[in-house]
């Protein structure tokens, strides 16, 4: 439990399954390499997970390692939960055929893209060392934490933070402005980052929008106008830019 630095004292003392998948809203405080999206529903609570390395491979094995960990820890601390479940958008490895008993029935391969899943009823079982207070107590100190870090985090992370409020309705000028700086000063600080805002909000629609179609309780005009977009075709026209199929088609498959 000592691994998880400032997370390992509110992990302890968590209440429910629920506060501790909270706590990933402060994984930047142990590494900015993963990014989660919460999209709750009456069903439960779905986390899309994307990592953010500049590197495929090890993409896979940032969201492969953390939600596996996770797994791990809420049967550490909750008991065995077993309808929660973790799917990843690539094929099995070879080496798990012969290893079929590691996470049995609760890891998924080639699944649209990467999330978590946890049913509502789970969200709710109690955990072994509940302190509401002490709990309470560390959700403050990860807050203050949170906000002392993020004048020195990279611009694409504070960025990427802005565009997780609204990201159908936030532009350039509006990020730049949030963050004091001029419209060119935040293209060349990405710049130097290796990205650019365009590809910062695509990445971040594209990671919801997949997210929502997960969600059959909500259309796709529904989910478009969520995003932002202001009609159906200009939504399905970028969705099939980023991944080759229409929404309609991704929800399908």
């Amino acid at each position: 439990m000592t691994s998880f630095g400032p997370l390992s004292f509110p992990l302890v003392s968590a209440g429910s399954v629920a506060e501790i998948v909270e706590l990933l809203t402060y994984l930047p405080l142990i590494s900015t390499a993963l990014s989660p999206q919460f999209h709750p529903r009456d069903e439960g609570l779905t986390v899309g997970l994307s990592a953010h390395t500049g590197d495929p491979a090890l993409n896979c094995l940032v969201v492969a390692y953390s939600g596996s960990a996770l797994l791990r820890l809420l049967d550490m601390l909750a008991g065995d939960v077993p309808t929660v479940t973790l799917h990843l958008s690539w094929s099995a490895p070879n080496f798990l055929a012969n290893h079929e008993d590691a996470l049995a029935g609760r890891l998924y391969f080639d699944a649209p893209t990467s999330f978590l899943r946890v049913p509502a009823d789970t969200l709710n079982e109690v955990c072994r060392f509940s302190d509401p207070v002490a709990y309470r107590l560390a959700i403050v100190d990860l807050q203050q934490t949170l906000e002392q870090r993020s004048r020195t985090t990279s611009f694409s992370e504070k960025v990427r933070r802005l565009l997780e409020e609204d990201p159908g309705k936030r532009s350039n000028d509006w990020v730049a402005h949030e963050l004091s700086i001029s419209r060119s000063t935040l293209k060349r600080r990405l710049s130097e980052e290796g990205t650019t805002f365009r590809e910062l909000r695509e990445s971040f629609l594209r990671d919801r929008a997949m997210l929502r179609l997960l969600d059959r309780s909500m259309s796709v005009s529904e989910i478009a106008a969520d995003l932002g977009y202001s009609d159906l075709a200009n939504f399905s026209h970028a969705f099939k830019r980023w991944t080759g199929r229409s929404p309609r088609e991704f929800r399908h498959e």
